[in-house]
């Protein structure tokens, strides 16, 4: 095995003697695996690999979660054209091929199913089904230098299009994710069960980021129905149908990829499975900057980002070894967010006087520095990423939400709300944004592709927060001055609630497996537990002074929440 061309500090962290040192040449490795520097990538990857068979068992495991982290894997890893009438046009969807640059090279595509297609562009894999038989279950395959990885893709072509409201919503995805088929149109569903190949388990999990938000999978492909269907959801309630972009059929042109023979590559495995417990733990508590405000953790897991309003500092946390460094900032961070591979971080911004000061700064993730600085309206709050890849950045004090493309940072739109917003969270299922307007006791119900408010909902007063559960049906609302929250159905558009929790709740956040949901209450020193489908209070966990806010882990082990009293995070085992 060669290591040439791998630096020769990381060698030596590598091959160092202590532990310590070999846990950060993983982390070094970890970097370089994933570099456009393809020939230095693939050395980094041979030594990743190599230590996998380490006698530490925590260099081992980091390894492993490392080599998991560059693989080729899909955003979202299943697709469903869902219930089409026989003879549809071929259908078309789309689908995000993420992990390091190595593990897309000199990929290869193999199509099993009746009617498929597919072909790879750039880090676009196109799929198209001509039905051809009642049932597809089938499968899309990308192999490549890292490993290989599986799209499911499965459609019906024998029932009519819905002709009800009743019938539309039941194909929507379940409050409790029993039934994720939605609009017949592609939908991100839940993981499928733990599947065997080669002795070996495979995970099949789609990965979770900015699960602050609750976000899901991207879904970027529908078929020719959707739109009809979206029109009869939109006539009975009486309002416009939404726009929705690229809800037009396409053809794809390109041939079926043959299956390449004799390939034999590792599968790495894309995700835990992890079930949320009912009563959390605090495991520890790590000291950060002053007054800790808003706190975001990459989709890699391996960092925690704290924004802390008591000083000009962006607190940069390993999770691992908790290890704590500065990022210095031109104004007073609030909140932060990371963009959905985490190679940018951002961070809104203002002074006290809620005027000046006011913009998002933009840090490299991994030069760890600024890199620009956006200016925004006054006052801008919880800012996130959604699966369009675009940030939206609620601004309080001028009752809109601006959009930015957050690959370049252009502004890309501003959608007005009721005063004020003051956070954002998504569905991907259903392509809607949710915002809670502070002012006006209401929440914000805004379809992603025209941008236009389809809804206001009343909800418990002051809304502070608000996160969507992973199926993308299901809202948490934190009434901040109600000690409350609520509960609201996406699809119904009805709420349920209130629900009595602690003292000021300010923010909210959903498990990975939406079992249950976090409530953090500012004056109450605590985090209450709710059932995620009914809203009952499973557990009070007593936290920091002054918690603000609360951030899962995407593999749903851990949640962190910043205590702007105590100058720290705490630690909460959160799944098992």
């Amino acid at each position: 095995m060669s290591n040439r061309g791998l630096p020769p500090q990381v060698l030596a962290m590598i091959d160092s003697s202590v532990r310590a040192a070999r846990l950060r040449g993983v982390d070094e490795a970890e970097l370089l695996a994933n570099s456009t520097d393809l020939a230095m990538a693939a050395a980094a990857w041979r030594v990743l690999r190599s230590l996998t068979d380490e006698d530490s068992r925590s260099v081992a495991a980091a390894a492993t979660a490392a080599l998991e982290r560059s693989a080729v894997r899909f955003n979202p890893d299943r697709v469903d054209f869902g219930t089409v009438v026989r003879g549809t046009p071929e259908l078309a969807a789309e689908v995000l091929i993420e992990g390091a640059p190595l593990a897309i090279a000199t990929s290869t595509v193999t199509v099993a199913g009746p009617g498929l297609r597919a072909r790879m562009d750039g880090r676009r894999l196109h799929i198209v089904w001509e039905p051809e038989s009642d049932w597809l279950d089938g499968s899309v395959t990308v192999r490549g230098p890292t490993g290989w990885a599986e799209v499911r893709v499965t459609g019906l072509a024998t029932a009519p299009p819905p002709s009800s409201r009743a019938e539309i919503e039941a194909r929507l995805p379940s409050a409790d994710g029993a039934n994720d088929f939605a609009m017949s149109r592609m939908t991100v569903l839940s993981a499928p069960p733990p599947r065997r190949r080669s002795g070996a388990t495979v995970l099949l999990a789609a990965l979770t980021a900015g699960v602050v938000l609750g976000g899901g999978g991207v879904a970027v492909a529908m078929n020719r129905n959707e739109q009809a269907a979206r029109q009869q959801v939109a006539a009975l309630d009486g309002t416009s149908a939404p726009s929705t972009t690229g809800a037009t059929p396409r053809t794809l042109a390109g041939p079926s990829v043959a299956a390449p023979k004799g390939t034999t590559v590792p599968r790495i495995p894309l995700a835990r499975s992890v079930v949320s417990v009912a009563k959390p733990a605090v495991t520890g508590t790590i000291r950060v900057g002053k007054e800790p405000e808003g706190v975001a953790v990459s989709p890699n897991g391996r960092t925690i980002y704290v924004a802390n309003q008591g000083e000009r500092v962006l607190s940069v946390v390993d999770a691992v070894s908790r290890r704590v460094t500065s990022i210095k900032l031109r104004n007073t961070p609030r909140f932060v967010t990371t963009s959905r591979d985490g190679r940018l971080v951002f961070v809104s911004m203002y002074e006290n006087d809620k005027k000046t000061g006011s913009g998002v700064a933009v840090v490299d993730a991994a030069q760890r520095k600024v890199v620009r600085y956006l200016i925004t309206g006054d006052q801008p709050f919880t800012l996130a990423v959604g699966p369009d890849d675009r940030l939206w950045v609620p601004i309080h004090s001028s009752g809109r939400i601006e959009v930015f493309a957050a690959k370049d940072q252009h502004p890309d739109g501003r959608i007005a709300v009721k005063p004020n917003p003051h956070a954002v969270a998504f569905s991907a299922n259903l392509m809607r944004a949710v915002t809670p307007n502070h002012e006006s006791n209401a929440v914000s119900i805004i379809d992603m592709g025209s941008g236009k408010v389809l809804r206001s909902i009343g909800v418990s007063k002051a809304p502070h927060s608000v996160a969507v559960s992973p199926n993308g049906r299901t809202v948490l609302v934190a009434g901040y001055e109600a000690d409350a929250a609520n509960l609201i159905d996406l699809v119904t558009m009805r709420r349920s609630g209130p629900f009595k929790v602690g003292s000021k709740p300010q923010s909210v956040a959903f498990a990975t497996d939406g079992a249950h949901a976090y409530v953090v209450n500012e004056g109450g020193g605590s985090v209450s537990v709710l059932n995620g489908r009914t809203g009952a209070v499973t557990a009070t966990v007593r936290v920091g002074g002054s918690p603000r806010s609360v951030a899962v882990s995407p593999d749903g082990t851990l949640a962190y929440v910043s205590n702007g009293d105590d100058n720290t995070i705490s630690v909460l085992r959160i799944g098992k």
